[in-house]
């Protein structure tokens, strides 16, 4: 199974870009295996693209944002409830509050080791990563989270996958959990 872990945008011209991140959970380790990135365009555009990859509704998963839920402005709908018509199971991540986003990039440090990219359909998403930095408060000389810019929305849906990658459980035999019985001479 592949799972889409998006940050949502919106439709318009001064709209935040969706992006989406391909990966697939492999033991201990997590392979990304494409980006995408749009602005301003339909869901119908990111449902064309999902598909043209062959992320189908039979082999891929979706994970949203808690704004995920949120109806749009204009068409009253959500990008949850679109995307379950288009025959996706969908898991929308409740907000984490106050310091999530800092979750985020703690997961996502204390993973990358275990990460492998697809370095030819990652590029863009690579590239946000790399820019994504701390907004500073150059007077007081403090960090005030993340900034949000163009890379923010690439690194949050990054984030996203982090914090939902559970390693897997090693499947003990029931002789390894009893002590073995011992005979009295």
């Amino acid at each position: 199974t592949v799972k889409l872990f998006c940050d949502i945008g919106g439709t318009g011209t001064f709209s935040d870009a969706f992006t989406i991140w391909a990966a697939q959970f492999v033991g201990h380790e997590i392979r990304v295996l494409n980006y995408y990135e749009a602005v301003g365009q339909p869901v119908d555009e990111h449902l064309y693209w999902m598909r043209e990859n062959d992320y189908l509704p039979g082999n891929a998963e979706i994970w949203l944002p808690h704004d995920g839920r949120t109806g749009d402005r204009v068409f009253d709908v959500s990008y949850e409830s679109v995307l379950i018509q288009a025959g996706y199971n969908v898991t929308v991540v409740d907000n984490r509050g106050k310091g999530a986003a800092m979750a985020r990039v703690a997961a996502a440090r204390s993973l990358f080791p275990s990460i492998y990219f697809n370095e030819a359909t990652c590029k863009g998403g690579l590239d946000a990563l790399g820019w994504y930095h701390e907004k500073k408060d150059e007077n007081r000389n403090i960090g005030l989270g993340p900034e949000h810019d163009w890379s923010s929305h690439g690194a949050d849906a990054f984030g996203l996958m982090c914090t939902a990658y559970y390693p897997p459980r090693r499947n003990h035999h029931r002789s390894e959990l009893e002590p073995e019985e011992t005979e009295d001479y």
